[in-house]
């Protein structure tokens, strides 16, 4: 599947490829990365590869500045998940930490730069009201206030509305799942949370088993329709890929998971687009195996375009022919597969009228 790719992802691919970059080049690799939020991740890719004699000193000043913003990000996520342990120690809960927050606390390699809008945790759904009280009496309050934004997300969704905290001002999303209650596959939480795995002595702060952080961030990625961010979630997958193939039975229990949380398409897209874009090394009998979940091949070329074209990076810079429509009609395919088209429909029509950002 050869295309022109992005001088970001041309750099992801072959870091050792910074040493004959000009300045203008430089430049626009820090414009596309800021842009990707992987600016600090960019850092780190070339602290591993002993890369950074090779930066000039005035763009090393940009990682370095964004290298300090993520470390200080990192800081106020473990101390978010230690005031969460204690909001929930009560209850006898642990923090089932989800995403960005889950990789810092256990310490993995997608986690150095990691940036962060908010912290995701996942709760069982029969203790949803208890979770929600005691994180009220810990200072967190909802910012979605209005009658239909209640309903929308208690009803329909797989989380409370995003919760922030009155002196922190952090942001907190408590899921009960990973997809909605409407959506069209159904991975069952209750073997999510079984799996989960502890990342402190006190055992009271958990993350997802490998394979189910690498199935909840292809599910979050390949069903969802916000992919601005689509490549730095490109780049956890293929971190996370990378380091958990160590296991000698790690990609037989991806494999099976999908099978059986119902994840073999987001799986499927998820491999076939860390592959293409940066050179994942998928074994090919994996890769094979996991073409159960791929569409009819009509709908398979047309979702490989789409993908192609919105996984890059959101700069000028990179906008292919029908980048904005690709995004658009990815946009409108995450709510049908998460909403019918009865509860879709006059969704779509609130938030068009109220405004794309708002829900």
């Amino acid at each position: 599947m050869a295309e022109a790719v992005s001088l970001l992802v041309r750099v992801l691919r072959r870091p050792s490829a910074c040493s004959g970059l000009s300045m203008p080049q430089w430049d626009l690799l820090v414009r596309q990365a800021r842009r990707a939020e992987l600016l600090a991740h960019l850092h780190a890719v070339f602290e591993v590869e002993c890369l950074l004699d090779a930066v000039p000193p005035a763009v090393l000043r940009h990682l370095e500045s964004a290298r300090t913003y993520a470390r200080a990000q990192q800081r106020v996520v473990r101390w978010e998940a230690h005031c969460l342990r204690r909001a929930l120690r009560s209850l006898g809960l642990p923090v089932v930490l989800l995403k960005g927050a889950a990789y810092v606390l256990a310490g993995l390699p997608n986690a150095r730069g990691r940036l962060f809008s908010d912290i995701d945790i996942l709760v069982p759904k029969a203790r949803l009201a208890e979770v929600e009280r005691a994180l009220l009496q810990h200072g967190w309050m909802s910012t979605h206030l209005n009658a239909y934004d209640q309903r929308y997300y208690r009803t329909w969704m797989h989380e409370l509305p995003p919760l922030r905290h009155l002196r922190r001002r952090t942001v907190l999303d408590v899921h009960h799942n990973i997809l909605p209650e409407t959506a069209r596959l159904h991975p069952d939480p209750v073997r999510l949370l079984a799996a989960a795995t502890t990342v402190d002595p006190q055992g009271e702060i958990q993350v997802l088993a490998a394979e189910d952080m690498v199935l909840h961030s292809a599910t979050h990625l390949f069903h969802d329709g916000e992919l601005e961010r689509g490549l730095r979630d490109l780049v956890d997958l293929d971190a996370m890929l990378r380091h958990f193939a160590d296991g000698e039975t790690f990609w037989e229990r991806l494999l099976a998971r999908a099978q059986v949380l119902q994840l073999q398409r987001p799986l499927y897209y998820a491999l076939r687009h860390v592959a293409r874009m940066l050179e994942t090394p998928v074994p090919a009998t994996v890769m094979a195996a996991s073409a159960m979940g791929r569409p009819p091949r009509p709908l398979s070329q047309l979702m490989d375009a789409l993908f192609a074209r919105a996984l890059e990076v959101d700069h000028d810079s990179c906008r292919a022919p029908g980048s904005g429509m690709a995004r658009a009609a990815l946009y409108v395919r995450a709510h049908y597969l998460r909403m019918p088209l009865h509860l879709l429909l006059p969704h779509l029509l609130r938030k068009a009228l109220r405004g794309k950002g708002e829900e």
